[in-house]
């Protein structure tokens, strides 16, 4: 039967276990931070560089739109780009109203377009044509056609999209 005395000599070896994990953690943290500061200034500068030339191939994408009709997009260099269909969205003023007319024009669906709180269901009504929500007093935006540029994704891709996303939003 275990007592006072062995409970008190285990949890001091479990707390000398966790110093000693949390002294490894503090200084691998310290090593990356000290990582990080050695490396911000060139990855800063490389963003902003890359940030620069997406937006410069982006333009010149957009005013070149006759060499993105068949195909609407290529891959060159490890960088798909191109056209594509943009999403659309749908769009109401007064949400009490789509409520209503949802109510009188579709009554059986009401449960799944009209949110529990009384809210359209945006999921829901992009599921119905065009007409049909015209009737509900909802307007409808094209997607229209939008540029994109992708690369082909692996870690490094996708903290490099992560930091150009940022640097793109700062510049806009």
């Amino acid at each position: 039967m275990p007592n006072l005395t062995q409970i008190e000599k285990h949890a001091m070896a479990y707390a000398v276990a966790r110093e000693h994990l949390a002294s490894i953690v503090s200084a691998m943290n310290q090593g990356i931070e000290a990582i990080k500061r050695d490396h911000m200034k060139r990855l800063k500068k490389a963003v902003a560089e890359a940030a620069e030339r997406h937006d410069a191939l982006k333009a010149l994408i957009e005013a070149a739109p006759d060499c993105f009709i068949k195909p609407r997009s290529m891959v060159l260099h490890g960088i798909k780009l191109g056209y594509q269909k943009g999403k659309g969205k749908i769009e109401w003023d007064d949400a009490d109203q789509v409520v209503r007319l949802i109510k009188r024009h579709f009554p059986e669906q009401a449960d799944v377009l009209i949110a529990t709180s009384e809210r359209p269901a945006k999921d829901a009504l992009a599921q119905l044509t065009a007409a049909e929500l015209k009737k509900l007093g909802i307007s409808v935006t094209d997607g229209g056609d939008a540029v994109f540029i992708k690369p082909a994704d692996s870690a490094v891709d996708k903290m490099v999209d992560a930091l150009l996303k940022d640097a793109v939003e700062e510049v806009a």
